[in-house]
């Protein structure tokens, strides 16, 4: 199964990976692809890429879960980290045709990290 890892800077960043999942296929690829993150606290959502929503997303997962005041936290203190990433899901199916990914106009496969730095492996699987 093709894999690739995406490096993150901060604790929580979101990360353009179409190009890299593209990459990932073979030139007559044909069905769709699930991109997959192997972690408990990223994920992958498909949305645009415009850096003012990039930045907006963040600010909202943050808004939305508060760093502090989990039970989980007693155990590692990521709790929220943890909670960010059931909200954005772990992956995203996407329709693939003569080896290219049938995204809309606006539309690039995000990796999101919510408890960063980190390096993360990215599955991606043709069906």
């Amino acid at each position: 199964m093709p894999e690739f890892t995406v490096e993150t800077e901060g604790k929580t960043a979101v990360v353009d990976i179409t190009d890299r999942v593209e990459d990932a296929l073979p030139a007559d690829a044909e069905g769709v692809c699930t991109v997959f993150v192997r972690h408990t606290t990223a994920g992958i959502v498909v949305n645009e890429h415009e850096h003012r929503l990039l930045g907006d997303l963040a600010d909202a997962l943050d808004t939305l879960v508060p760093d502090e005041g989990w039970s989980h936290d007693a155990l590692d203190g990521n709790a929220d980290s943890h909670v960010r990433a059931m909200l954005v899901g772990a992956s995203e199916t996407i329709p693939v045709e003569d080896g290219e990914l049938q995204l809309g106009r606006w539309q690039s496969i995000l990796f999101v990290e919510c408890d960063g730095p980190r390096t993360r492996t990215v599955d991606v699987r043709l069906h």
